[in-house]
């Protein structure tokens, strides 16, 4: 969607503030919810109504048509069991496939334990979808996007540039895990499925294109917190340090990338 000056409504740069100065109102919750919850074991971390009312306010009434280039947003539905996306494609081509983008956002970041699913209402004959994050199966996305790209025809000259969000660094000890049931297991393999399913995608695009096509750039969270719910002011600023410290360290794959894109 472009702004009033003809630019993108929605910059890199407001995307990470939205992280940064919203954190509060996504991650907020009463001590009663604290309580009820017992912390995401019983139900939800967080009340939805945050994230909605902040979705709300970026995206206003902008629906998937509107997008400026070519958009897909992983979710997956959890009565059919199947994935579902979210394709600017799609809603040029069908109105009924024309969601508006904060129903996208509520779905992709329905992440099992901190949010309840996300209820997208039956609309012209279709049934209800309920959804939740799509990093249950595509943590890093980059290989739906190379396959939509191969399905539109784009074989030929594609790039593929993936941005990561940070890898998980705490050890699951042999010694401490052996003996775990479900009670152990519950939390930690929601982030083992999601580590491993983003080295797989990652692996597998590296074997396919090679350097020469395939950019992924992530990085080791050792200092800043790998909590999604962790938006406080200190990690927020230590996720800035790894981020500026991978630029730099990156630099010259990153110049090459700029340089291949301007070609």
């Amino acid at each position: 969607m472009a702004g009033e000056d003809g630019r993108p409504a929605w910059p890199a740069e407001r995307l990470v503030g939205l992280y940064e100065s919203e954190g509060d109102r996504i991650f907020s919750r009463s001590v009663w919810k604290r309580i009820s919850s017992a912390e995401g074991l019983a139900d939800e971390k967080y009340p939805s109504e945050g994230a909605e009312e902040v979705f709300a306010e970026y995206f206003g009434d902008a629906r998937l048509s509107g997008a400026l280039t070519d958009v897909i947003v992983t979710a997956y539905e959890i009565e059919q069991r199947t994935t579902f996306f979210f394709k600017s494609r799609k809603a040029r081509e069908d109105a009924r496939d024309d969601y508006s983008l904060r129903e996208a956002a509520r779905a992709t970041s329905a992440a099992p334990i901190y949010f309840e699913p996300s209820k997208i209402e039956e609309r012209d004959g279709r049934p209800y979808l309920a959804l939740v994050d799509g990093g249950v199966f595509a943590n890093n996305p980059a290989m739906c996007a190379y396959a939509e790209a191969l399905k539109a025809g784009e074989d030929v000259g594609v790039l593929v540039a993936s941005l990561g969000t940070g890898e998980l660094t705490r050890r699951l000890a042999y010694d401490d895990v052996r003996d775990w049931g479900l009670a152990g297991w519950a939390k930690p393999i929601i982030d083992v499925v999601f580590d491993g399913v983003s080295d797989a995608t990652d692996h597998h695009l590296d074997q396919i294109l090679g350097p020469e096509l395939y950019y992924r750039f992530q990085t080791r969270l050792d200092r800043a917190s790998d909590d999604l719910d962790d938006a406080g002011e200190e990690n927020i600023h230590l996720l800035k340090q790894e981020a500026e410290e991978l630029l730099r360290e990156e630099s010259h794959r990153l110049d090459d990338l700029v340089a291949k894109l301007g070609e």
